[in-house]
């Protein structure tokens, strides 16, 4: 075998290799989420959010937790997006161990109006919204820029990384 023959076998087995290893290597999913199967009745049209909102409080003591308040709607596919986003993966863990999750139904805009002005969520600014209330019921963050809006193109490192910093201690 000549010298350009040995190359050319050197460079197809070194492709092969990288190809193979490139293969095995996991797609990149830096995504929340591109797309998921809309939960019906998510928001609880029926549900008293003051009344939920009461008892997480009545736990987070207990439990030392912290309250996360999801405002959205069922009709609101980037909220169906993010509630998938907070049950899965590293998201997923914080939220069980250290939040207790309420969804506060704004309807069509006009449910739950009371909660929004005191959770400070501008509707205006879309939803999801978020709020983070400490066990003892103060505010401690609210989405007043329309940060969870877009929850289809937020990056699941960049959730976690709010999700951390809200924990409590």
């Amino acid at each position: 075998m000549d010298i350009t023959n040995q190359l050319t076998s050197i460079v197809a087995a070194i492709l092969v290799c990288c190809v193979t290893a490139l293969a095995q290597q996991p797609a990149p999913n830096n995504d929340l989420l591109t797309s998921v199967k809309p939960t019906a009745g998510l928001y609880g049209a029926h549900s008293d959010a003051n009344k939920e909102i009461q008892e997480a409080l009545t736990r987070a003591v207990a439990e030392h937790r912290r309250v996360l308040l999801v405002f959205g709607a069922d009709w609101c596919y980037d909220c169906h997006v993010l509630d998938h986003a907070l049950h899965e993966g590293e998201a997923g863990k914080i939220v069980d161990a250290k939040y207790l999750l309420i969804h506060v139904d704004i309807g069509e805009g006009s449910k739950n109006v009371e909660l929004v002005r005191q959770y400070k969520i501008p509707l205006e600014k879309g939803v999801p919204a978020v709020a983070v209330l400490d066990e003892d019921g103060k505010l401690l963050y609210s989405s007043g820029e329309g940060e969870f809006e877009a929850a289809r193109r937020m990056l699941k490192k960049d959730l976690v990384k709010f999700l951390t910093r809200w924990k409590p201690l």
